[in-house]
């Protein structure tokens, strides 16, 4: 059984039983948290596209009964990150080719508009947080961690959003992205790569820093066009993890 599977808290392990303070049943909330992490493995790719699913050993490693890991895995399969089988079996979703220039173009225009509102709004704080930010970024890069350079990464896209005045757009940029994430965590090993975007980055905050929302607008769709040009490079290194299906 793989590591990921070994026994949670003690809290996760009695969930099906009683209810928690309040009246909410264990079984909801172990739901919840077992749709948390398995999301978090599925987009993380530590569970990777075309791999099994068990719900017994789900069930098992969190110490419940079937029905809390059902939830969590209709609600995923509801995302497509997993397919279900009746006949054989649950398994990670492959990356749908399809899906990922939409989601990508959905993104950018959205992260456009909030790059240009950030450079006419952002104060001195704001600035100091991002830069701080980005730091952890060099700082990951030369770990080698992409773990934590993709968490920095997220967290100055979210500030941007932030800093324009409307995080709630980064809300939104989450619910549409979910694969190209998936996509995003295939690129990072890429020679190369991590200190690419570190340098798009730095480009963003400087024309954030300089209040030019012109360039920051620009910057940002220099960025997140990559993705775009690099989609069909990431599925020839990977085409097992690649669903090419309309």
């Amino acid at each position: 059984m793989p590591a990921r599977a070994t026994k949670r808290t003690e809290a996760a392990g009695a969930a099906a039983a009683g209810v928690r303070r309040g009246g909410r049943p264990r079984a909801a909330t172990a739901s919840a948290k077992i749709y948390s992490d398995l999301r978090i493995e599925l987009v993380s790719l530590q569970r990777r596209p075309g791999e099994a699913i068990s719900e017994a050993e789900i069930a098992l490693s969190y110490g419940v009964s079937r029905t809390p890991v059902r939830e969590a895995i209709l609600k995923l399969s509801d995302e497509g990150l997993l397919e279900i089988f009746p006949q054989s079996g649950i398994f990670v979703s492959r990356i749908p080719m399809a899906a990922l220039p939409e989601a990508i173009i959905v993104r950018k225009a959205l992260e456009e508009t909030t790059a240009r509102l950030a450079a006419e709004r952002a104060s001195s704080s704001q600035i100091m947080a991002l830069h701080s930010i980005l730091e952890r970024q060099r700082e990951a890069n030369a770990a080698e961690d992409r773990d934590a350079f993709h968490q920095a990464d997220e967290m100055f896209h979210a500030t941007i959003a932030g800093v324009a005045g409307y995080p709630g757009i980064w809300t939104l940029i989450q619910q549409v992205k979910v694969h190209v994430d998936r996509y995003r965590r295939l690129t990072l090993p890429q020679q190369g790569r991590i200190a690419q975007a570190i340098g798009e980055h730095e480009a963003i905050l400087a024309a954030i820093e300089a209040h030019d929302p012109a360039a920051a607008k620009t910057a940002m769709e220099f960025h997140l066009e990559r993705l775009l040009s690099d989609i069909s490079a990431t599925q020839s290194i990977n085409p097992e993890f690649f669903d090419e299906r309309r």
